[in-house]
């Protein structure tokens, strides 16, 4: 009953759509007296690349995992995570 909010990082590659992450919770809510002042926030992160030869960090947006330098890379530095982040609670 005293929890207010809980916020979760999911990146674009963790197949975590926020709307259907927000309806299961609302499902869950509904069921359970305890939870139902709750809050969910989801914040999704872009998926970062990280070049084994020049280390830029590249936003990758295309699904190719290319660095801006033009090679190809699979050092994702972000963007696969599904983490709860924060959990705040009423006084």
């Amino acid at each position: 009953q005293k929890v207010k909010c809980i916020h979760l990082k999911a990146g674009e590659l963790s197949n975590v759509q926020p709307i259907l992450m927000q309806n299961a919770f609302d499902a869950v809510i509904t069921d359970d007296a305890r939870y139902q002042r709750a809050l969910l926030q989801v914040e999704v992160t872009p998926i970062l690349v990280k070049c084994e030869i020049c280390h830029e960090i590249t936003e990758e947006k295309q699904y190719r995992f290319v660095c801006s330098c033009g090679r190809p890379t699979k050092n994702i530095i972000q963007g696969d995570e599904l983490l709860i982040t924060q959990v705040e609670f009423f006084d």
